[in-house]
């Protein structure tokens, strides 16, 4: 049992009270493990989730390529925040836990493939030799980024630009060949715009306190420990094992899992709430909004229009992932996980990755075939997911071979469009969230978790997923105490 476990809302034995999920993804599927007791914990709610679509897990999403089973949506989850891994263990994947079989990546970059240089935080150096002797930067790149050094302090407010920031202090270049590469491969988004206090929060009192970035870093990694654990874990089989293991759970736990079934609005009512679908009403105590920030905006419209014109606010990145398969024999020799492309050499694909050298399940799964995909478009520049899948699979095997001499054809193929599939993070990103919560602290009996919120990752989901089973649940106790109260003489 966690040591967080939810308690009941009411006395062993009474009838718990009814929470409506509206949302499949993880989010929503982690709330619904929360309130139900699927993740190991005491039920504190009959929960019943709706899904608009025909299957679940939203982004984490397993598919096959001729037989051989593949991630078409996130492949990994940070292993250094707990919550992913431990849902994982908590509904049966524990022994199906894998790290990477090799994490050195590549920058293509510069006219070739340039390894990562080790020593950065999400791009931002700390060791000045290890970037030098990469050749990711120009030596006139490498100059600028020393006069940090020396620089007067930079003032910094609340927030701000990542990008903006990072080049004020170090110079373009390390923002355009290694800042922007890595967190396009994160949010699909541009650096300029996306908020450190967000994305990258570790720097924020760095840059708050003013003096050298470069120092700064080197103060973090001096902090680090020396022998860390590893920063990312799969699963065998593929990280879209995992909602659907939840989902069974979930179901064991006696939660109602209705597919193909989305709500169109929400209202209050005297007794809790009633969630318009398809089909009629569904009456609920409380409800748990794990959608994407448009429909959530839809939904809120009528009773919290305030959180619904902030919802609305929030921007998505489109980008498509191509899954390519090759006979291992026709292939020269590849090195590493993959490579990351800064979007400043105009290239068509964004990064890709080695799956079968990354993962060792996928090379066991299929050792004579060589699986590897590539990723296109970020925010704002999504016009390349109109094309059709022949033309995608064929520009990346233009880049491929470009990149990594790759001259063999793909005996499989599959394009995975996510339109609208990141919410970006731009900078005051965190005081909308603010602003949102405050607009629905007044409004008992709902909460809104998901990406769009304090995170994109699969930990940071499933925490925001958590989160909100715990606030309906204190309002549905507060409520259960107002209740006992009238009935008092």
């Amino acid at each position: 049992m966690h040591s967080d476990a939810l308690p009941p809302v009411v006395a062993p034995g009474a009838d718990l009270p009814h929470v409506v999920v509206v949302g499949g993804g993880i989010a929503g599927l982690a709330a619904a493990a929360r309130l139900s007791g699927a993740d190991g914990g005491t039920p504190s709610a009959r929960v019943t989730l709706l899904e608009a679509g025909e299957r679940l897990g939203g982004k984490l999403r397993s598919g096959e390529l001729d037989g051989i089973p593949v991630d078409l949506g996130a492949e990994s989850m940070l292993a250094r925040r707990p919550e992913a891994v431990a849902l994982a263990r908590a509904v049966g994947l524990g022994t199906a836990l894998q790290p990477p079989a090799t994490a050195k990546a590549a920058i293509w970059t510069r006219g070739g493939l340039r390894p990562m240089p080790t020593g950065h935080v999400m791009g931002v150096p700390g060791d000045l030799d290890a970037l030098a002797a990469s050749g990711v930067v120009s030596p006139a790149g490498m100059a600028r980024i020393a006069e940090d050094l020396t620089m007067a302090a930079s003032e910094v407010g609340a927030d701000v630009g990542v990008g903006a920031y990072v080049a004020a202090r170090l110079g373009r270049e390390v923002v355009d060949r290694l800042v922007e590469p890595l967190l396009g491969g994160v949010y699909a988004g541009h650096a300029d715009l996306i908020s450190l206090r967000a994305a990258v929060p570790q720097l924020l009192p760095l840059a708050q306190r003013g003096g050298s970035l470069i120092a700064g870093v080197r103060e973090l990694q001096a902090a680090a420990p020396a022998n860390p654990a590893p920063v990312f874990q799969g699963i065998d089989g593929g990280i879209g094992r995992l909602p659907l293991a939840v989902a069974e759970a979930c179901r064991a736990a006696g939660v109602e899992l209705r597919l193909g079934t989305g709500a169109t609005a929400l209202r209050r009512t005297p007794d809790g709430w009633t969630v318009q679908t398809g089909t009629g009403l569904l009456p609920a105590d409380a409800v748990v909004v794990a959608v994407p920030a448009p429909v959530a905006a839809r939904l809120l419209a009528a009773e919290v229009p305030g959180a619904a014109t902030e919802l609305a606010a929030v921007e998505y990145a489109g980008m498509a992932l191509v899954t390519l398969a090759f006979r291992r024999a026709e292939l020269g020799p590849l090195q590493g996980s993959g490579f990351l492309v800064p979007p400043v050499d105009r290239r068509t694909i964004k990064a890709s990755t080695f799956s079968s050298n990354k993962w060792g399940w996928l090379a066991a799964a299929a050792p004579d075939s060589f699986v590897l995909r590539t990723s296109v478009g970020r925010h704002h520049e999504e016009q390349d997911l109109d094309l059709d899948d022949a033309e995608l699979v064929a520009r990346s095997l233009h880049d491929l071979h470009e990149a990594a001499g790759i001259a063999a054809v793909p005996y499989a193929s599959t394009v995975t469009r996510w339109r609208a599939g990141l919410p970006q993070y731009p900078v005051g990103h965190l005081d909308r969230v603010a602003r949102i919560e405050k607009h629905l602290a007044d409004v008992p009996g709902l909460a809104l978790c998901g990406a769009a919120y304090q995170g994109v990752g699969i930990p940071a989901c499933i925490a925001s997923g958590r989160r909100a089973a715990e606030l309906v649940r204190a309002d549905l106790v507060q409520g259960a105490l107002r209740t006992e109260g009238t009935m008092e003489p």
